[in-house]
C-alpha cells in the first residue's frame, strides 16, 4: 500500500495536464478498439516533461487529476469505444476511495464506466503485489477493465499472471521490435498470445512500426496492436487509423493469418 495515506487525498496539483489519444485497433474486424490516453501538458507538451514534476508529495493528486483529464475529454470528443488509462499503483491508497473520482467523472460526463481500461506498467516496482491484486479485483468489481502495460520488460511477469489474471496484457514493444526477423521473440510473442488465450486475457502488441511485424504478429495469434503504423497519438483529438499497409500486404500475397 502507499505510504500517502489520507495525506494523498488532501493534496493539489499546482500544474494542470490534457491527453493525447493514441488508437489501438483489431486488425481483423479493422476497427478501433480502444484509445489510450496519453498525458500532455496543456499545451501539448511531452509527457516527460510532465512527469518530471511528479515526485511523492503530489503523485496521487496527478493521478486523479490525468484520470478525470481523460475520461472528461473522451466523453467530449465523442469517444465511443474503449478508453485506456495509464494509473499509478504507488498513489493508491485504498483502492475503494481512490476510485471515486475516476467514478464521478463517467457518470458526470456520461462516459460508459464499462468502457473503461486501467492499466499499469509492469515497469514499475510494486512493494505489495497483493495489494496491487486488490486494486484490480476492486476497479473489476466496480466494473471498469484492467490491463498490464509493457508486459515482459519489468517486475512481474508470469508470476502476476498466476496470481491475478488481468482483462488485457500489453506486450512490450521491445518484443515486438524487429519481430519479423527474430526467431527468439516470434516464439515468446507466439507463447504469451496462447497463454492469453488459455486464460481469457486479451492480447495487444505495442509500438507496431512496420508492415512486416504487423504480419508477423497477426500469424502468431494477436490481431489487437498499436502503433505508429496505424496512427500516431492526436492532441486533444482522436487521430485518423489507416489500415493501408495491411491492404497492401494483402495485394502482395503477404499472408497476415
Amino acid at each position: 500500500m502507499s505510504d500517502l495515506g489520507c495525506k494523498g487525498c488532501k493534496t493539489t496539483l499546482d500544474f494542470d495536464v490534457s491527453m493525447a489519444f493514441q488508437p489501438i485497433v483489431d486488425v481483423d474486424a479493422r476497427e478501433v478498439f480502444a484509445y489510450e490516453a496519453l498525458v500532455r501538458g496543456t499545451n501539448g507538451a511531452s509527457a516527460a516533461s510532465v512527469l518530471q514534476r511528479v515526485d511523492d508529495s503530489n503523485r496521487y493528486a496527478f493521478d486523479q487529476r490525468c484520470r478525470v483529464r481523460a475520461i472528461e475529454l473522451a466523453a467530449a470528443l465523442g469517444m465511443t469505444t474503449k478508453l485506456s488509462i495509464n494509473f499509478m499503483p504507488n498513489a493508491v491508497y485504498e483502492p475503494t476511495r481512490c476510485l471515486r473520482t475516476s467514478l464521478e467523472a463517467a457518470r458526470r460526463s456520461g462516459f460508459p464506466v464499462e468502457n473503461i481500461i486501467f492499466e499499469t506498467t509492469e515497469a514499475e516496482p510494486i512493494a505489495d503485489p497483493a495489494f496491487l491484486q486488490r486494486i484490480f479485483s476492486t476497479y473489476r468489481g466496480e466494473g471498469f477493465m484492467t490491463a498490464i502495460d509493457d508486459f515482459g520488460a519489468g517486475y512481474a511477469g508470469l508470476n502476476l499472471l498466476a496470481d491475478f489474471q488481468p482483462d488485457i496484457i500489453k506486450i512490450d514493444m521491445a518484443l515486438v521490435r524487429d519481430i519479423s526477423g527474430n526467431r527468439a521473440r516470434q516464439t515468446i510473442v507466439g507463447a504469451l498470445a496462447a497463454i492469453g488465450n488459455l486464460l481469457g486475457i486479451k492480447v495487444i502488441a505495442e509500438g507496431v512500426e512496420r508492415q512486416s511485424e504487423a504480419v508477423v504478429l497477426r500469424h502468431l495469434g494477436i490481431k489487437l496492436m498499436q502503433g505508429y503504423l496505424f496512427a500516431k497519438p492526436a492532441f486533444e483529438a482522436l487521430p485518423p487509423v489507416s489500415f493501408d499497409a495491411l491492404d497492401t500486404a494483402a495485394t502482395q500475397g503477404i499472408s497476415a493469418a
